[in-house]
């Protein structure tokens, strides 16, 4: 377990050398992608509790790689969508080449 920790510790580290993302920020990035998702859509996909999703959405709200609109039928649920510079992001990470820590490599093959 010990292990596993390390590794997900060691590619955070990586990604937010790289990326200036967390790996919670960029999992939120990617569960967005190019839809227009609910906050409750977000948490179930990537595994948060509602409040931490929350906190991350925030984040990502105020670097202006997120934005939020109304439902059109349903007034009380918020959409969110990927802002251009948000999808110029998402694109980076996506191309950019990690060195997937061993103990790791057989979670990203099954991607």
């Amino acid at each position: 377990m010990r292990e596993v920790m390390q590794s997900l510790a060691d590619f955070e580290h990586k990604l937010l050398q790289t990326h200036k993302v967390s790996l919670n920020e960029a999992m939120v990035l990617c569960a967005v992608g190019y839809e227009s998702v609910t906050a409750t859509h977000i948490a179930e996909c990537i595994g948060l509790r509602p409040s931490n999703t929350s906190k991350v959405i925030s984040a990502l709200e105020q670097r202006g790689l997120i934005a939020r609109r109304m439902g059109e039928h349903d007034k009380r649920l918020m959409y969110l969508s990927l802002t251009k510079q948000g999808l110029d992001y998402l694109q980076l990470i996506k191309d950019y080449e990690f060195d997937i820590p061993e103990l790791l490599k057989p979670v990203f093959d099954r991607m």
